[in-house]
């Protein structure tokens, strides 16, 4: 009978590089009389698992069985029953930080990952479940504002930081479901900053890394950084006062741009100014940081679109409450007034609709007189396409790269989007916050692995950026879920009556990728 091999050669060579059993075996020792499976080695069954055929954990030894795991990783199906894997994940979770930081660090030095500039954000991770006793020593679920607009359920909030050179998130951090963004980033920082060690490196995050207490002390720590300024830091009347035709044009093409002819592509504009910023209290030291105001062409013109559209809905509700004056549903002002701040709120126009309610003293009936300011209209569309960057860059640093390497930002984001896609991180249940907590570093694990592979297929096709016969058979941009979904094809044959396993032969497609990866499936574990 055959089993399914597709990535796990690549899944167990990658794990081998990065020393993932290793590094967690040295901070979880077990008895070796007594085990069978070491931690470490869970933990990459587990990595696997998420890689190749995403499976709750009460399931993973079906999974074991149908897949080639034993050929792979060493590893008996029988050995991954739901209880030894609930024994490896509470092993592991008082030792996350050292885990991640370790494995975080040979990424590095194994793939020569560039941390010379980091992306950080948070997302959150719903869970099913009250989860009324937790574990103090670890994230407690709560509820918050769930990215995935579950409001119903409890959620833990993830961090990551990914670098510019590949995407690769090389550091990881689970937090309290309720725990505010801002108050993260030091400790996020730091933790980065041990990463790094001595090199020099940037920051790049949202609008969430900007508070005094954070821009201080990243300056102390020596942390460059750029993030996007709210409304705090940049007034509207500043955005509109600025003249996009005199500001410098930055020769910079958006991804989604690339194939796009030049006459119809997005165009960014720069200029810039100091600012300071204070702190509450006398003693606290004054900031001088950069400001760098962005106009975005394609930003403008979708706001332009958003407002048009908004203020045509809001004319055919006002327009169709106007014809249903002294009806049943609007027999008086009162009703009218609540109607009319009902459609300002849903459709967000209050900030330049002009209303008048009373009685018509002919009739007796509700009057409405309405209509849209049109010097307001014009002051938010004078800030169409604009916002500010804050840095603590040098002057060396031309406005124009600000904007560049601020750019990259979208990295994090499309992570957290393989985070939950093919790595299916969907609500999740577990007994407990200390397992949930564990099941995430596992889940980040997996992620490393998988843009590892992504980045190692790119560099492997410099300075070509397509890969031919990836996507649908033609050629595209080798992206890991691409990669990952070619490799699934590939089956193993189980050695049997002294017959050694033989993979029966690949796609050119698969030897192609397997080539790239320098990976030998025929090797022993």
């Amino acid at each position: 009978m055959e089993k399914a091999l597709g990535a796990l050669p690549v899944v167990a060579e990658y794990c081998r590089r990065l020393d993932l059993a290793g590094i967690v075996d040295r901070a979880c020792p077990i008895r070796e009389d007594v085990a069978i499976l070491t931690h470490g080695q869970v933990i990459e069954a587990l990595v696997a698992n998420r890689l190749s055929s995403p499976t709750p954990l009460w399931r993973v030894s079906d999974w074991a069985r149908e897949w080639a795991v034993d050929e792979a990783f060493g590893i008996e199906a029988a050995a991954l029953n739901d209880d030894r894997i609930g024994r490896a994940l509470d092993a592991i979770a008082p030792e996350l930080d050292h885990i991640v930081g370790s494995v975080g660090a040979q990424a590095i030095a194994a793939f020569g990952v560039d941390v010379s500039r980091l992306h950080w954000d948070m997302t959150s991770i719903s869970l099913y479940g009250a989860y009324c006793d937790t574990d103090p020593d670890h994230p407690a679920p709560r509820f918050g504002h769930p990215k995935d607009r579950r409001p119903d359920l409890k959620q833990i909030q993830t961090g990551l930081a990914v670098t510019a050179d590949g995407a690769v998130p090389v550091f990881h951090r689970a937090y309290d479901g309720g725990a505010g963004e801002v108050s993260q980033v030091v400790g996020a920082m730091q933790e980065c900053r041990k990463i790094a060690g001595r090199r020099r490196f940037l920051l790049v995050g949202d609008s969430k890394l900007v508070s005094y207490a954070n821009l201080r002390d990243m300056i102390a720590a020596g942390v460059e950084f750029i993030a996007p300024a709210s409304k705090t830091y940049v007034s509207a009347a500043e955005l509109a006062g600025l003249d996009v035709e005199s500001a410098l044009q930055v020769d910079y093409v958006a991804a989604r741009d690339e194939n796009t002819p030049a006459a119809q592509r997005g165009r960014w504009r720069v200029v810039e100014g100091p600012i300071t910023i204070s702190g509450r209290r006398k003693r606290d030291p004054v900031l001088g940081l950069r400001r760098v105001f962005v106009h975005s062409s394609a930003r403008a013109g979708a706001a332009a679109t958003a407002r048009a559209k908004k203020l045509a809905r809001a004319r055919d509700d006002l327009d169709r409450l106007g014809r249903g004056l002294g009806s049943r549903h609007y027999p008086d002002p009162d009703a009218v007034a609540a109607r009319v701040a009902a459609i300002a709120r849903e459709r967000r126009v209050s900030a330049y609709l002009r209303t008048e309610v009373g009685t018509d003293p002919a009739t007796g009936k509700p009057a409405l007189s309405w209509h849209f300011d049109d010097h307001a209209v014009a002051a938010e569309a004078a800030t169409d396409g604009w916002y500010a960057l804050l840095t603590n860059l040098g002057a060396d640093v031309p406005a124009a790269d600000v904007l560049r390497r601020y750019k990259g930002q979208e990295a994090v984001e499309r992570r957290y989007g393989a985070f939950k896609g093919p790595l299916a991180v969907a609500p999740m249940f577990l007994h407990n916050n200390r397992r949930i907590t564990a099941l995430i570093t596992v889940i980040c694990l997996a992620l490393l692995v998988f843009c590892l592979v992504e980045r190692a297929v790119r560099q492997a096709i410099a300075p070509a950026t397509q890969l031919d016969q990836i996507q649908a058979g033609r050629a595209a941009t080798p992206t890991g879920k691409l990669i990952f979904q070619a490799l699934t094809g590939l089956r193993l044959i189980p050695a049997t009556g002294g017959r050694p396993a033989t993979i029966p032969q690949p796609t050119p497609l698969q030897a192609r990728l397997l080539h790239l990866l320098d990976v030998d499936p025929t090797t022993p574990p």
